[in-house]
C-alpha cells in the first residue's frame, strides 16, 4: 500500500482520464510492477468456489470499465483478482463522449463518468483477450455502438457474441449504462428477453460445447424494486446464467465533495447501499438459484461481505481500486476469510444469502 500512497497524490493532481491512461500504459508495459505494489494474495480454501464450471480462488474480481481494451490483463491478475471483466466492447471502435467525461469525488471515494463506451472495437480487443486466455477467468462486457438504433441492437450484440463466445470465460450483456443515449430502454422485458434469447442461441452455435461461456446480464440500480424483481424472475426463466448488480447510478445521494454537478453515472461509496439492496432483491426474487455478482461501492472487506450475505456469490471492484490501490485485493481477501471464521462459516457458500436465512 505504501507504493500507491506515494503515487496517488501525483496521479490525483492529473486530469482523471489522463491519469487512467498513464496508469494503464504503465501496467501494460510492466506487469511485474503491479505484483510488487499489490503483494501476494494468500490462498484461503474457505473462499474457493466453482461457478458455471469456472474456478474462483476467492470472490474478488475487477469490474468492467477499468480495462476497457484488455491492455493490462497480466498486470491486473498480478494484483490478485480472481477474475477480470474487460470492456465494455462494441462491434466497431468508437471514441466515446466528448471530454471531460470522468470526474473524481475524493471526499466520497466516488467517480462520475460519462465515457460512452469508448473502446478499440471487437477485433482489437479480441486479439488481446485471445493472447491472455489461460491466465485466469476473463469476462467480456458487451455493448452496442452509439450509432446503432435500438431496433438494430440485436445485430451488435450478436456480432460481439460471434467474436467473443469462443474465447471468453463469461459474457455480459450491458444494457444498463446511463451514458449511451437510449440504451437503458432495452432493460424492459419487452426488449431484453428477446435479446437474451437471441444472444444465448448465438453463443450455443459458435462456442465449443465443452467451454460454452455463461451469459450474464448487468442491471441498473435505478430501476424500481418491483421492476427489478419481475425482470430477475423473467431472466432466470429465459436461461440467463447470472446477474450483475449493479451498473452506475444517475441519482445523486447526499455527496460530501463540493462543486461537482456533472452528468453521468456515479460509482463508489455513495452507491454501496443501493447496490446491496439490489443484490438482496434479486436473490430473493430468484430464490438464490441464479448466481449474482455484486458491484457498486465495494471498497473494503466489510462492503464485500455485506453483498455476499445479501446474496452475491462474487463481488467486483472498480472505484475502490482507484482510491485504495492494488493492495486492496489482498486486504479484502484476508478480511473476508476472517469474517467467515468469525461468524462460524466454514465456507463462503454458507455465507451467500445468509441474511435472508437469518430473517
Amino acid at each position: 500500500m505504501l507504493v500507491y500512497r506515494m503515487l496517488r497524490p501525483i496521479l490525483f493532481r492529473i486530469d482523471p482520464e489522463a491519469a487512467h491512461h498513464l496508469t494503464m500504459a504503465a501496467l501494460s508495459r510492466a506487469p511485474w510492477a503491479a505484483g510488487l505494489a499489490a503483494g501476494k494474495v494468500q490462498e484461503h480454501p474457505s473462499l474457493h468456489q466453482s461457478l458455471w464450471g469456472l474456478s474462483f480462488a476467492h470472490p474478488v474480481g475487477l469490474a468492467a470499465g477499468l480495462d476497457k481494451n484488455a491492455l493490462a490483463i497480466p498486470a491486473l491478475f498480478r494484483c490478485g483478482f480472481s477474475f477480470i471483466e474487460v470492456g465494455t466492447v462494441t462491434p466497431r471502435p468508437q471514441p466515446g463522449n466528448p471530454k471531460p467525461r470522468l470526474f473524481r469525488l475524493p471526499a466520497d471515494e466516488a467517480l462520475i463518468n460519462r465515457m460512452g463506451f469508448n473502446n478499440d472495437g471487437a477485433t482489437a480487443v479480441a486479439g488481446r483477450v485471445r493472447r491472455w486466455t489461460g491466465l485466469g477467468v476473463i469476462g467480456v462486457n458487451l455493448g452496442k455502438n452509439k450509432g446503432t438504433p435500438n431496433e438494430r441492437a440485436h445485430d451488435d450484440y450478436l456480432a460481439l457474441v460471434n467474436v467473443f463466445a469462443p474465447m471468453a470465460d463469461y459474457l455480459v450483456i450491458n444494457v444498463s449504462s446511463p451514458n449511451t443515449p437510449g440504451l437503458r430502454d432495452l432493460q424492459t422485458q419487452e426488449h431484453l428477453l428477446p435479446l437474451v434469447q437471441a444472444v444465448s442461441a448465438a453463443r450455443d452455435r459458435v462456442a465449443p460445447p465443452e467451454r460454452r461461456p455463461p451469459l450474464l446480464v448487468k442491471l441498473s440500480p435505478d430501476l424500481a424494486d418491483a421492476d427489478l424483481q419481475s425482470l430477475a424472475i423473467a431472466l432466470a426463466q429465459s436461461g440467463v446464467d447470472g446477474l450483475i448488480a449493479t451498473n452506475t447510478t444517475i441519482t445523486r445521494p447526499a455527496l460530501a465533495t463540493p462543486g461537482v454537478q456533472e452528468a453521468g453515472g456515479l460509482s463508489g461509496r455513495p452507491l454501496r447501499q443501493r447496490a446491496t439492496e439490489v443484490v438482496r432483491l434479486l436473490y430473493r426474487a430468484t430464490g438464490g438459484r441464479l448466481p449474482i455478482i455484486g458491484s457498486g461501492g465495494v471498497i473494503s472487506a466489510d462492503d464485500a461481505y455485506e453483498k455476499i450475505r445479501a446474496g452475491a456469490s462474487l463481488v467486483q471492484v472498480y472505484t475502490g481500486f482507484i482510491y485504495r490501490g492494488p493492495r486492496l485485493v489482498q486486504e479484502m481477501v484476508d478480511g473476508l476469510a476472517e469474517r467467515l471464521a468469525r461468524d462460524g462459516f466454514s465456507h463462503i457458500r454458507e455465507a451467500v444469502g445468509a441474511d435472508h436465512r437469518r430473517r
